[in-house]
């Protein structure tokens, strides 16, 4: 049985704690705004993208066609891109992303493919490197950014190209929460390389006209296959970031609400100790009384 004085000391620590959690609530409630905006805000341009990468693709043979584009003709070598938070106290955020990118590494290895890991957020590298620490060739972090742009993301490109361009990858995937709602975020998967050019879009009506590209075609997806690939990392990273402070937000309301019950509880339980400790003093005094 807990004395007075712990149940004192106890009701002080959780109120402590109760304090911190409403302090990281409001934080991630004042980054949520801004995150999220620059999240919806990006969502038109990386679509976009990938429509004028189709309308591009579309107008020149498949066997000439880069190999950002058509692939290396090869799908042996896997790099998977996971996208997690530098910090925790984000609820399930980092571990949903990081079971999304377990069960494909499960299912490539399976197939006797080779996996590789870069690990953008380290989280995603802590929980990741018991299980397949050889397969993480390296971790990018942004702790000590304070705000993130679009130089981050060519930072993140710029290693996956280095790789493809060594020819130690075939596929590239994307792996990051993409931003729903303050208590629902999706793990998503992307595929960087090969490009994902969106099937079943609607063709452009040139009315009896044709497009003449200057310079060609190939020309124009060199230069706009490297920059797919940034823009869509830079939008994943955006999701992540509105993504985090959602989950964030929701979590720590969540343990402001506990640590509110846990007190209720406990002052509950020291009330009735005191009185029960009053009760047995008021005995003692009335028995001695009437012994005398």
């Amino acid at each position: 049985m807990p004395s007075l004085k712990d149940l004192r000391n106890r009701i002080a620590s959780v109120k402590s704690t109760r304090k911190i959690t409403r302090a990281m609530q409001l934080v991630a409630a004042s980054k949520l705004k801004r995150a999220q905006e620059a999240a919806e805000a990006a969502r038109p341009y990386a679509t976009k993208m990938q429509a004028v990468l189709a309308n591009v693709a579309a107008s020149m043979g498949s066997g000439s066609a880069p190999k950002l584009l058509a692939g290396t003709g090869r799908e042996d070598r896997h790099l998977l891109v996971v996208m997690t938070a530098d910090r925790g106290l984000c609820g399930g955020f980092n571990t949903n992303i990081v079971k999304l990118a377990r069960q494909r590494i499960e299912s490539l290895t399976r197939d006797g493919k080779q996996v590789k890991i870069l690990c953008v957020g380290r989280k995603g590298r802590d929980q990741l490197k018991r299980l397949y620490g050889a397969m993480i060739v390296d971790t990018i972090e942004f702790s000590g950014v304070r705000r993130i742009g679009f130089g981050q993301a060519a930072e993140v490109s710029k290693r996956v190209f280095e790789l493809f361009e060594r020819g130690e990858t075939d596929v590239v995937t994307m792996f990051f929460g993409r931003f729903k709602s303050v208590i629902s975020q999706l793990p998503t998967a992307q595929r960087l390389i090969p490009a994902e050019i969106p099937a079943g879009g609607k063709a452009a009506d040139l009315k009896g006209g044709a497009y003449d590209y200057e310079p060609d075609e190939a020309e124009i997806l060199a230069d706009l296959l490297p920059r797919n690939v940034t823009v869509q990392i830079f939008k994943g990273i955006l999701e992540n970031q509105a993504s985090e402070q959602g989950a964030r937000m929701a979590a720590m309301d969540s343990a402001t609400r506990n640590a509110g019950e846990v007190i209720d509880a406990l002052t509950l339980k020291y009330n009735r100790s005191r009185q029960a400790q009053i009760t047995k003093e008021l005995i003692e005094i009335i028995s001695g009384a009437e012994a005398l």
